[in-house]
């Protein structure tokens, strides 16, 4: 890894850590030594870079630390690009078009000679069904997991039995070529799956729900895998 990269990937490590972060893990991490992981947090403190550092506790960046210029290796670009090509091909339209519109960006910001990278990649996915399409409107479900607001939710399940519920979407999950909204609902006091080719409509409510999403979306993980537990 040239110094540039493993400058780059000590403020990605920084970056992504709620924690401090030792010499130590930072060290074997990058496959350097410490003398050399000192030496780099040298030059970044000398390029200004907000890194606080105590001894026997860790590195920490702090917040509002604006990235340096994209500098992205081949195999990062590559992996942006298979991920925005899996969206492009899985995702709603609102957010297939935002992954096309981010391999242009991509390719645009980055040197001539990685764009084949972008343009010719060697891993792609390939999709065997076309996703079907909702009868919402997806940037209204977009908005209101990013915001927290409550959804009327008009759905069919399997059976072809229709239902109204009142639910707190959290995230949308992709399994075996289907989006579901995983959401708690408030009908069922418990969290919910719920197939968005199923949903004949939805509206968000003006109020928002209580709590952290980050909190309720731990909880879910927390039930998802008691109920894989044997």
């Amino acid at each position: 890894m040239r110094r540039t990269e493993r400058l780059f990937q000590i403020i990605q490590i920084l970056r992504s850590s709620r924690a401090p972060v030792t010499g130590a893990r930072l060290a074997e991490e990058l496959e350097v030594s410490l003398r050399t992981l000192y030496r780099d947090m040298a030059e970044l403190t000398a390029q200004r870079v907000p890194i606080l550092g105590e001894a026997g506790t860790g590195y920490v960046l702090q917040a509002g630390y604006d990235m340096p210029p994209l500098m992205l290796t081949a195999d990062e670009l590559e992996a942006a690009a298979l991920g925005a090509a899996l969206v492009a091909a899985q995702a709603d339209p609102s957010l297939a078009t935002a992954a096309r519109d981010l391999v242009a960006k991509l390719s645009e910001a980055i040197p001539d000679d990685l764009r084949p990278v972008i343009l010719d990649a060697s891993s792609r996915p390939i999709a065997t069904n076309a996703p079907k399409p909702d009868a919402f409107d997806s940037p209204s479900l977009h908005h209101a997991i990013r915001n927290r607001y409550r959804l009327q939710l008009f759905y069919r399940d399997q059976t072809g039995s229709a239902s109204a519920r009142t639910i707190w979407p959290l995230l949308i999950a992709y399994l075996g070529g289907a989006r579901y909204i995983v959401a708690w609902c408030e009908t069922r006091q418990d969290y919910r799956h719920f197939r968005t080719d199923r949903v004949t409509d939805l509206q968000v409510l003006p109020d928002t729900y209580p709590g952290r999403r980050a909190a309720l979306i731990k909880g879910w993980e927390d039930a998802t895998a008691k109920h894989r537990r044997p």
